[in-house]
């Protein structure tokens, strides 16, 4: 199996190796591959030296699976050409998530939509793939009414530019707002602003919760409302969820639900101060759950806290878990040109 990782140089591309490093998925060739401006460059990833290519180069090489972490405007252009030839392209960028034709997969949650025809895979927004591996089984026993979620979004969820401007606000550089990753510190400071604005006030980020949610799970009928925000945490996305159920439920059958779902650890033990934190979530693939308690100022109201290394499990990760799916299913045996 020839394996591309197209965007190996950034920082979802540098996290996918050391995930591919950890798992069992099985490769014979490795095939780099990012923008012009670092063809070239040498990689060494265990004990080989790589030489990082063109996408040109790596569409001519003809992998099995690509895994694209290259922004919107490179997956609209070449995932259809690696599709055409063949290739499963499992997409990290925001480009085909909401394509009604194009599956939007969290494995643990419904990777079985997917098919052998299905050759341009997206893989979900960060915060909403942590989210949806907590609520899909809830969703399943109680039924989810409402969602009314709040975020606080490390920095990396933005890329090597915003990592760029946390270190220089670090070490007291004066910025040129105009020209950064954020246009206000995000060094000891929180930002309301996760994406860009739309007309009605909300956030690209904001709207991706709704949307997305929606489509993993299977259910357009689930009310959602949403505010992410952006804060100086070095990695590691979390979430305060408030869920209105359509069924009543007992907390002791929810947490023993949660605590046997794959992909899921629960610290939720406040009596002696546990509860997921970032810190705990850092290069690990699991999504955290804590603060577990009813909400009585609904009916059937539920409160959880969810965390997640945003650069694992909110990427690189899933998509590794849906290359290992592809390759499990044996749909690559059945490769064809389209």
């Amino acid at each position: 199996m020839k394996l591309a990782i197209v965007g190996a140089t950034g920082l979802v591309g540098t996290e996918l190796l050391s995930v591919i490093k950890e798992s069992d998925l099985e490769y014979s060739e490795l095939i780099l591959v990012a923008s012009a401006r670092s063809v070239g460059k040498k990689i060494r990833f265990q004990s080989n030296e790589y030489q990082v290519i063109g996408l040109q180069e790596a569409l001519e090489l003809g992998p099995d699976i690509a895994i694209f972490s290259c922004g919107s405007g490179p997956s609209r252009e070449w995932a259809p050409k690696f599709a055409e030839q063949g290739c499963f392209v499992i997409d990290n960028s925001s480009a085909w998530r909401m394509d009604a034709d194009k599956c939007l997969v969290v494995p643990e949650v419904n990777a079985h939509v997917l098919n052998e025809n299905d050759r341009i895979i997206a893989n979900p927004n960060c915060s909403t793939i942590q989210m949806v591996v907590a609520l899909a089984p809830l969703h399943r026993e109680y039924g989810i009414k409402r969602l009314v979620i709040s975020t606080y979004q490390s920095y990396t969820g933005t890329g090597a530019h915003a990592v760029k401007q946390y270190e220089d606000e670090k070490a007291g550089q004066r910025l040129d707002y105009s020209q950064t990753a954020y246009p206000h510190p995000i060094f000891a400071n929180c930002l309301p602003h996760c994406g860009e604005f739309d007309d009605s006030g909300y956030t690209t980020e904001e709207i991706k919760l709704v949307n997305e949610t929606r489509k993993i799970i299977g259910d357009q009928s689930i009310k959602i409302t949403a505010t992410t925000v952006r804060v100086p945490v070095s990695g590691g996305h979390s979430e305060s969820v408030n869920v209105e159920f359509l069924q009543p439920f007992e907390l002791k059958d929810v947490k023993k639900l949660l605590s046997e779902t794959e992909g899921v650890t629960l610290k939720d033990d406040f009596k002696n101060n546990e509860y997921p934190m970032p810190l705990m979530a850092r290069h690990k693939d699991d999504v955290f759950i804590g603060r577990i308690r009813r909400d009585d100022s609904i009916d059937n109201g539920l409160n959880l806290w969810i965390v997640s290394d945003n650069l694992r499990k909110g990427a690189a990760t899933n998509a590794v878990q849906i290359a290992q799916y592809i390759c499990a299913k044996e749909f690559i045996t059945n490769k064809v040109s389209l």
